[in-house]
Protein backbone atom coordinates (compact mmCIF):
# COMPACT_ATOMS: atom_id res chain seq x y z
CA UNK A 1 0.00 0.00 0.00
CA UNK A 2 1.36 3.42 -0.98
CA UNK A 3 2.14 5.86 1.81
CA UNK A 4 0.95 9.45 2.11
CA UNK A 5 4.44 10.60 1.16
CA UNK A 6 4.48 8.41 -1.96
CA UNK A 7 1.09 9.79 -2.99
CA UNK A 8 2.22 13.37 -2.43
CA UNK A 9 5.34 12.67 -4.49
CA UNK A 10 3.19 11.20 -7.28
CA UNK A 11 1.03 14.35 -7.33
CA UNK A 12 4.19 16.48 -7.52
CA UNK A 13 5.41 14.40 -10.50
CA UNK A 14 1.98 14.74 -12.13
CA UNK A 15 2.18 18.50 -11.67
CA UNK A 16 5.63 18.55 -13.30
CA UNK A 17 4.33 16.45 -16.20
CA UNK A 18 1.40 18.82 -16.71
CA UNK A 19 3.67 21.86 -16.58
CA UNK A 20 5.92 20.35 -19.26
CA UNK A 21 3.06 19.49 -21.61
CA UNK A 22 2.83 21.25 -24.97
CA UNK A 23 0.13 22.00 -27.53
CA UNK A 24 -3.33 20.55 -26.88
CA UNK A 25 -2.14 18.89 -23.68
CA UNK A 26 -0.91 22.18 -22.30
CA UNK A 27 -4.17 23.96 -23.12
CA UNK A 28 -6.16 21.14 -21.49
CA UNK A 29 -4.14 21.47 -18.29
CA UNK A 30 -4.30 25.28 -18.29
CA UNK A 31 -7.48 25.41 -16.24
CA UNK A 32 -7.98 27.39 -13.06
CA UNK A 33 -10.00 25.01 -10.90
CA UNK A 34 -10.04 23.65 -7.37
CA UNK A 35 -8.85 20.05 -7.28
CA UNK A 36 -9.10 17.19 -4.82
CA UNK A 37 -7.61 13.73 -4.93
CA UNK A 38 -9.18 11.38 -2.37
CA UNK A 39 -7.03 8.38 -1.47
CA UNK A 40 -9.53 5.84 -0.18
CA UNK A 41 -7.20 3.30 1.43
CA UNK A 42 -5.36 6.00 3.42
CA UNK A 43 -8.52 8.01 4.26
CA UNK A 44 -6.86 11.26 3.19
CA UNK A 45 -7.57 13.86 0.54
CA UNK A 46 -5.05 16.07 -1.20
CA UNK A 47 -6.65 19.43 -1.88
CA UNK A 48 -5.14 22.07 -4.13
CA UNK A 49 -5.62 24.11 -7.26
CA UNK A 50 -4.99 23.30 -10.91
CA UNK A 51 -3.67 26.60 -12.21
CA UNK A 52 -1.32 27.58 -15.04
CA UNK A 53 -0.86 23.92 -15.92
CA UNK A 54 0.36 22.95 -12.44
CA UNK A 55 -1.17 21.52 -9.28
CA UNK A 56 -0.50 24.18 -6.65
CA UNK A 57 -1.06 24.86 -2.95
CA UNK A 58 -1.59 21.18 -2.09
CA UNK A 59 -2.58 20.39 1.48
CA UNK A 60 -3.48 17.05 3.02
CA UNK A 61 -6.71 16.66 5.00
CA UNK A 62 -7.90 13.65 6.93
CA UNK A 63 -10.98 12.03 5.44
CA UNK A 64 -13.13 13.74 2.82
CA UNK A 65 -12.57 17.45 2.18
CA UNK A 66 -14.77 20.06 3.84
CA UNK A 67 -15.59 21.68 0.50
CA UNK A 68 -16.35 20.06 -2.83
CA UNK A 69 -13.63 20.76 -5.41
CA UNK A 70 -14.48 21.55 -9.04
CA UNK A 71 -12.37 18.57 -10.21
CA UNK A 72 -12.47 15.49 -7.98
CA UNK A 73 -10.40 12.31 -8.26
CA UNK A 74 -10.92 9.25 -6.07
CA UNK A 75 -8.68 6.16 -6.04
CA UNK A 76 -6.40 3.96 -3.96
CA UNK A 77 -2.88 5.18 -3.27
CA UNK A 78 -1.26 2.38 -5.30
CA UNK A 79 -3.40 3.35 -8.29
CA UNK A 80 -2.31 7.00 -8.08
CA UNK A 81 1.35 5.99 -8.04
CA UNK A 82 0.82 3.51 -10.90
CA UNK A 83 -1.02 6.11 -13.00
CA UNK A 84 1.73 8.68 -12.64
CA UNK A 85 4.44 6.07 -13.24
CA UNK A 86 2.68 4.99 -16.45
CA UNK A 87 1.98 1.45 -15.24
CA UNK A 88 -1.81 2.01 -15.18
CA UNK A 89 -3.75 3.50 -18.08
CA UNK A 90 -6.27 6.10 -16.91
CA UNK A 91 -9.07 5.17 -19.32
CA UNK A 92 -8.92 1.49 -18.32
CA UNK A 93 -8.78 2.34 -14.62
CA UNK A 94 -11.68 4.76 -14.97
CA UNK A 95 -13.73 2.30 -17.04
CA UNK A 96 -13.23 -0.46 -14.48
CA UNK A 97 -14.13 1.82 -11.55
CA UNK A 98 -10.67 1.86 -9.97
CA UNK A 99 -10.48 5.61 -10.54
CA UNK A 100 -13.31 8.10 -10.30
CA UNK A 101 -13.18 11.49 -11.99
CA UNK A 102 -15.91 14.01 -11.30
CA UNK A 103 -16.05 17.46 -12.85
CA UNK A 104 -18.37 19.74 -14.77
CA UNK A 105 -19.17 18.73 -18.34
CA UNK A 106 -17.01 21.43 -19.95
CA UNK A 107 -14.06 20.54 -17.74
CA UNK A 108 -14.45 16.85 -18.59
CA UNK A 109 -14.32 17.73 -22.29
CA UNK A 110 -11.06 19.62 -21.78
CA UNK A 111 -9.55 17.01 -19.47
CA UNK A 112 -10.22 14.15 -21.89
CA UNK A 113 -7.28 15.44 -23.96
CA UNK A 114 -5.03 14.50 -21.05
CA UNK A 115 -6.29 10.94 -21.06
Amino acid sequence: MATIEECRSALERLSENLAGAEGDLHSAAALDRSLSCRITDLDVTFVGRLMDGRIQDVVTVQGPPAERAEIRLTMAGDDLVALVDGRLHFAKAWGSGRVKLEAGFRDLLRLRKLL
